[in-house]
């Protein structure tokens, strides 16, 4: 601080002395400014940003950026030991880092896929095209095969007709075939999934001719309508010979034609997380009902720990003899700091036993949450 006292006039040598005195504060000044925040210089609040989704934590220390190497190791433990294809897929959402097990490689999604049904039309929903509210009449030549507990309802009533979000529920939630198919029409089947996967740029995810026409083809039987019929399906593939059958399935886990590979479904999940996919109230939407999942409770669920949140969706395919494909869960796991993982196991084939298939998920994800630095 320079004090100026009054009394005597002040020649021009003074100043000249206090203007470059001035001058050297106001420069020190200038210098030193960058290293205060903006915010301390001119008393302006710091600024800020809105995402797409307020949920999403903040990026945090380095040590987050990248996987504890003894989580990659157990997660690759759990993975050789287990027999059969097995593909696991880990990542931190909102994150740098990724890992995983034959993550690459394309595996049977079977149920899985409802999610990218769900997302295609969310959004042409989005897109001012479709409604939640729109009404499906789905009869008896809309049925299809396996789980579509609806079918009872359809065959006591002839037809029922459902709103876009009732069977979005029942699709997802109930992982019903039939709701699912119904869906898969409304968003304009097939094709429509297809461009919206590589419209997201997803990646190595496949979407195959819907339900009816993939399992029939998968036992190596051509599709009739009658097969949706309570058991007839069971019975009509019963008499297949199995070296058919056989055949058939090892030509459909070569080469799925729902295939998808473990990371390239954790990657949409990080998409589908952040908001990059659909908009807000569609993401929140879609959140929800994944939240309420009740097929696969003791599958990566229950390794879960409590006061963690997760949202699933799961696939289940056929089996022949001792061999079961297609037995999946893939999820979001979020921890109580807010910390998102994205989960995906995928068994293209095994002979596990189904409490063996649920134990080794389950470790999948207690490990996952063991170590997460939180």
């Amino acid at each position: 601080m320079i004090i100026i006292k009054a009394g005597k006039p002040l020649g021009m040598k003074h100043y000249r002395h206090i203007l470059i005195v001035l001058l050297t504060a106001t420069l020190a000044a200038c210098v030193s400014a960058p290293n205060r925040p903006v915010a301390q210089q001119n008393n302006a609040p710091p600024p800020t940003y809105q995402n797409r989704l307020p949920t999403a934590p903040p990026r945090v220390d380095n040590a987050r950026e990248r996987p504890n190497p003894a989580l990659v190791r157990e997660i690759e433990d759990l993975w050789r030991s287990f027999p059969g294809k097995t593909g696991i897929a880990i990542k931190r959402i909102d994150g740098e880092w990724e890992f995983g097990q034959r993550a690459e490689e394309y595996f049977p999604q079977q149920s899985v896929s409802k999610l990218w049904v769900a997302m295609t039309l969310l959004d042409k929903i989005d897109q001012g095209r479709a409604s939640l509210s729109d009404p499906i009449r789905i009869g008896k030549e809309d049925l299809t095969v396996f789980h579509q507990p609806m079918a009872v309802e359809v065959e006591r009533e002839g037809s029922v007709i459902k709103s876009v979000y009732t069977l979005l529920e029942m699709a997802l939630a109930n992982s019903d075939n039939t709701a699912n198919d119904a869906l898969l029409r409304h968003a304009g089947g097939p094709d429509a999934v297809r461009s919206f996967i590589a419209k997201n740029n997803l990646g190595k995810i496949r979407f195959g001719p819907g339900e009816r026409l993939l399992q029939s083809g998968i036992a190596g039987m051509e599709w009739k309508q009658d097969l949706s019929y309570r058991r007839t399906f069971y019975a009509a593939r019963a008499k297949i010979p199995v070296e058919q059958r056989r055949q058939s399935l090892e030509a459909y886990l070569a080469d799925p034609v729902d295939g998808a590979s473990p990371i390239a479904i954790a990657r949409a999940l990080d998409k589908l997380a952040r908001g990059a996919l659909l908009s807000d109230n569609s993401t929140k939407l879609l959140q929800s009902i994944l939240k309420r999942t009740r097929s696969g409770p003791n599958r990566l669920k229950a390794g879960v720990p409590a006061g963690w949140e997760f949202l699933h969706k799961t696939g289940t395919g056929q089996v022949l003899g001792a061999v079961a494909t297609g037995y999946n869960d893939i999820g979001i796991m979020t921890a109580p700091d807010g910390t998102r993982y994205a989960v995906v196991v995928m068994l293209g084939d095994t002979t596990a036993s189904i409490p063996e298939r649920m134990r080794m998920m389950q470790a999948v994800t207690r490990t996952v949450a063991r170590y997460h630095p939180g």
